[in-house]
């Protein structure tokens, strides 16, 4: 399940990054799974995808072969999130049936499992966005909700792992070390977060420069809209602007927990504090070449999947510093 949300994130991006998102333009959980079988099918949504926005603004010269191929990225992407439930599911059943999911556990299976089916009714939430008013792309608060909530459950689905394999071992650490991981965590989340508000706005087509934007450390159009607030999420100069810099305070409190894991008694989590400070400076090295070459679609995936990387690092982490597990 984990490699299998693992591949969503990264099939949501290839969408997104290749345009594609909008090519479906109706929301059919069952009969949906097949894609079109003829060719009156194809050009009847075909058809169906001309009447919206992004038709006319991005795509006015796109033929049915182009849109088969728009239309097959946002259908895999649909048809793995139908198999990721249908996947979790059987099996859920079975041991429960069974009896083979400890009693005090078995609410979190379940809750899982419906936060699974919630993420698809999200998903269309997000898409059904781009679909009105005049839009030709999804809100970037509705696109930030459906990757926190994917992210949520890759966390979810870690955790259980990692219970399961160490025998749900219940006794943990009331360190200092366990907060400031747990706050490390919860800054990477964050960070994924204004990842997808700089994806929803396009924010990484501007300011194409490093280490300074529009020649300052802060560009000149920071906090020019109003309200200010409105700024953190509809500004293109404030959103890139802010995940820079949240990006270097997530490394710096790496290199902080890094420090403080060295002299920690359990070698679990001095290797897990290293690896996550090494995938950290990676992801920040790709983020800066994604940035300077305006967004290809190989780097911008690579930087995507490099955030799966540092969130299970980091969950790693903050696993290793509360809970005994050997």
């Amino acid at each position: 399940m984990i490699i299998m949300v693992m591949a969503i994130i990264l099939v949501g991006g290839a969408t997104r990054l290749t345009n594609s998102g909008l090519s479906i333009t109706e929301w059919k959980p069952i009969t949906g799974a097949l894609p079109p079988l003829s060719e009156a099918a194809w050009i009847a949504e075909f058809n169906k995808y001309k009447q919206i926005p992004e038709f006319a603004a991005e795509h006015p010269d796109m033929d049915l072969a182009g849109f088969e191929f728009i239309y097959f990225m946002e259908w895999s992407h649909r048809q793995l999130g139908r198999l990721i439930g249908l996947v979790y599911f059987v099996p859920l059943v079975l041991f429960l049936w069974r009896k083979k999911i400890p009693s005090g556990k078995r609410l979190r299976f379940i809750a899982i499992l419906l936060l699974i089916g919630v993420q698809g009714g999200i998903g269309w939430w997000m898409v059904s966005s781009g679909l009105v008013h005049g839009r030709v792309d999804v809100s970037q608060y509705r696109l930030a909700v459906h990757l926190g909530m994917a992210f949520m459950i890759l966390a979810l689905l870690y955790w259980t792992w990692q219970g399961n394999r160490q025998n749900w071992p219940e006794k943990k650490y009331s360190s200092k070390l366990s907060k400031i991981t747990t706050t490390l965590f919860l800054l990477v989340f964050l960070q994924i977060l204004t990842g997808a508000l700089v994806a929803g706005t396009h924010a990484g087509l501007t300011y194409n420069t490093w280490p300074l934007m529009d020649g300052g450390l802060v560009p000149g159009g920071y906090l020019v809209q109003s309200p200010a607030w409105i700024n953190m999420f509809e500004n293109v100069a404030s959103i890139q602007f802010n995940h820079r810099m949240l990006g270097y305070a997530v490394f710096l409190l790496a290199i902080f927990v890094w420090r403080k894991a060295v002299s920690y008694k359990e070698n679990t989590v001095r290797k897990a504090a290293g690896w996550l400070l090494l995938a950290i400076l990676a992801q920040i090295i790709l983020g800066i070449a994604t940035l300077l070459t305006v967004v290809p679609l190989h780097l911008a995936l690579t930087h995507q999947a490099g955030a799966i990387v540092v969130f299970l690092l980091a969950a790693w982490t903050v696993r290793s510093a509360r809970i005994r597990a050997y």
